[in-house]
């Protein structure tokens, strides 16, 4: 046992928020919704009326910090 462990939150972190937003996409897609449109709305206003309840979509995107979010969002477009 003389190897170092990496400590890994952050990277489980954003795994955990892209499988919720992916799974809020899909939610907001079955309804008929705009996806795209729909997260953004909730993201600027943090309103979560933007989102639906559809699977549970709305208790889902709530869990997220927005803050955490946006610098995912901004993070993976500027650096892919």
């Amino acid at each position: 046992m003389d190897h170092t462990r990496k400590f890994a939150l952050a990277e489980d972190s954003n795994l955990e928020m892209k499988s919720t937003l992916t799974a809020v996409y899909a939610a907001l897609q079955e309804k008929g919704y705009n996806p795209v449109n729909q997260i953004v709305g909730y993201i600027l206003s943090e309103d979560p009326t933007y989102v639906t309840n559809h699977k549970n979509a709305r208790a889902m995107i709530r869990k997220i910090d927005r803050d955490e979010l946006l610098q995912e969002l901004v993070r993976v477009y500027l650096l892919k």
